[in-house]
């Protein structure tokens, strides 16, 4: 009888993870991580060496976000505590990375092992599902634990912690697998399907109801119904809105959406939802952002119905008035079906859109003139525009920052309603974490190799994760980073002048850093903008260069909408 051959722990994580249909690794290579590093080179596996564990984390969410399949982020003990701000981000967004642990010695556990930390515990209140491994013959099976836990439901991160002793030690090829599931490829994830007469009560509310208004979440993104979501707000003529910070589910050009749920960042947003008989939130939480359900965000007397594909996920929605465990796209092919439809209501949204964009069009073009006359930097919000008017439909757009990601938000309605399309746009997920920025970007250039991807960070935000253009460089994926540079961290400089008794901010001011001249010594291009005229000719060359680029744009510091509104008074403790 033939023996099996026999390979080491790392070399079975790797074939499992191989079998599910894993195709990126990212990881900072550490010899806890060398068996697994070796499985994944005899596998065929694409691993990215990235500077840092972070840079690794975020590589990973960035590609699952996009991709919608996990990705894996391998680091070593220590690396693990630098990768716990990507596993808070990824958990944010609900991406499903694997995070997987070269973790100390089982056998001498709680012994001060070399780098020996509680990496299972650390991480459990950040994931689904983290485990460690005690025994090798059941890598198979962890992995499919943690691969049905990342993909089903409500997705999210998972963490393996695999001992180093584990790792190195030598297991049959096929162990594990003398026992169910024999089969070991991925599956589809499983949907709930809504029970009939629960839905038929849902119906019966929006058929009734003569403002309706739909808000959509992230479970919309994860279950792929965002081109149901747009045809059935384009057909029964029901405004549509996103939830803020989530993956954008439409694009802003589309008739049926008309902004972000936030009072703030699109004022329209709030006649809107507070004259709605009925608003109907798909895959998202009443969490902070929805004022937990409550008044004044939602009123008294609106009827606020949560659609979730998850029992987890609609725990969440407890206060709302109705409640339904459906798939999201099952609960949109039934309200598509409805036969009645609201376009005097859903004219008047379009309208509001209209006149939103057209008071800032008329804001900005006298803040131009101005900038002119008084020989002032620009405008962070001319800056978002200004970009985008040089992107093509199939481009990328990332933002990343305080005042510039909400300002950024403004630009893309802004654009979007004058017909701008956009091949995507990412930014930082609920956590609203600096420093993704970059890493995003890297992970839309490899997964659109043929689309321009830009950038637009702060300048804190890019120093908190800028090492990540490293990245780019090393695996030839050219991006353009606009920094809006402002000298300094903005968003809580204006902060504290609302807050501090004396008026004044502390301990965020930077430097003047020459960005642009550090991408240039990694042999990138490079280019300092000071003047609005500049900036348009300076971003055709940067992206038709070929290189990894930076134009560096010196903006002044301007106060965005929801920072003036959270910031406001001086007594005020909290920004929530």
């Amino acid at each position: 009888m033939t023996q099996p051959d026999r390979i080491r722990g790392g070399a079975l994580l790797a074939q499992a993870l191989k079998e599910k249909g894993v195709n990126h690794v990212f990881t900072l290579a550490g010899g806890f991580c060398n068996p697994a590093l070796e499985g994944f080179m005899e596998s065929q596996m694409p691993v990215i060496n990235c500077p840092h564990e972070q840079t690794a984390g975020h590589l990973a969410d960035g590609h699952s976000r996009i991709t919608r399949t996990p990705a894996v982020c391998l680091v070593g003990p220590e690396g693990f505590a630098n990768a716990v701000p990507a596993m808070l981000e990824a958990g944010g967004e609900r991406s499903p990375v694997i995070f997987i642990t070269g973790s100390s010695t089982l056998k001498r556990q709680g012994a001060g092992g070399f780098k020996e930390i509680d990496d299972v515990a650390i991480a459990a209140p950040l994931v689904k599902y983290s485990v460690q491994v005690t025994d090798g013959e059941r890598i198979s099976e962890f992995v499919e634990r943690a691969w049905h836990a990342a993909t089903s439901g409500y997705p999210g991160p998972v963490h393996i912690s695999l001992p180093v002793d584990i790792m190195f030690s030598s297991f049959a090829d096929n162990a594990g697998r003398d026992e169910r599931p024999w089969n070991r490829l991925a599956r589809l994830p499983q949907r709930a399907w809504p029970e009939p007469q629960a839905l038929a009560h849902i119906m019966e509310i929006i058929e009734r109801a003569e403002r309706p208004l739909i808000i959509g979440g992230h479970g919309v993104w994860w279950s792929r119904t965002e081109d149901l979501l747009e045809s059935t707000g384009r057909t029964l003529r029901m405004p549509i809105f996103n939830v803020p910070y989530h993956s954008k589910l439409l694009g802003e050009e589309c008739e049926a959406y008309m902004g972000l749920a936030d009072f703030h960042q699109y004022h329209p947003s709030k006649p809107a939802i507070q004259e709605a008989d009925v608003v109907i939130m798909i895959g998202g939480r009443l969490d902070n952002q929805m004022n937990f359900g409550n008044p004044p965000f939602f009123p008294k007397e609106t009827t606020l119905i949560c659609v979730n594909g998850s029992a987890e996920e609609l725990g969440y929605n407890y206060a709302a008035d109705e409640l339904l465990l459906s798939d999201p796209g099952a609960f949109l092919q039934a309200l598509s079906a409805i036969g009645k439809t609201w376009a005097p209501w859903f004219d008047l949204q379009k309208e509001r859109r209209r006149v939103w964009v057209e008071e800032w069009e008329a804001h900005m073009e006298a803040e131009s003139i101005e900038d002119s006359k008084s020989n002032r930097l620009m405008h962070p919000l001319q800056l978002g525009l200004d970009v985008q008017a040089e992107m093509g439909d199939e481009d990328w757009l990332v933002f990343d920052g305080g005042n510039t990601h909400f300002w950024n938000e403004i630009a893309v309605n802004m654009a979007g309603w004058r017909g701008k399309k956009l091949g995507g746009i990412m930014h930082p997920g609920n956590y609203s974490l600096l420093g993704v920025g970059v890493s995003f970007g890297v992970s839309a250039k490899a997964t659109h190799p043929e689309s321009q991807v830009v950038v637009i960070s702060g300048d804190g935000a890019f120093m908190s994760g800028g090492l990540s253009i490293e990245s780019a460089f090393q695996e030839g994926l050219p991006i353009t980073v606009v920094i809006d540079n402002n000298g300094g961290l903005d968003c809580i400089s204006q902060q504290q002048e609302r807050l501090f008794e004396n008026g004044q901010h502390f301990a965020t001011d930077f430097r003047d850093i020459p960005f642009h001249t550090l991408f240039e010594g990694l042999g990138g291009h490079g280019e300092l903008v000071t003047e609005r005229a500049q900036l348009g000719p300076a971003l055709r060359r940067a992206m038709a260069s070929g290189k990894t680029a930076c134009v560096n744009v010196k903006c002044r510091g301007v106060i965005s909408p929801i920072v003036a509104a959270t910031s406001d008074k001086r007594d005020k403790a909290s920004i929530e």
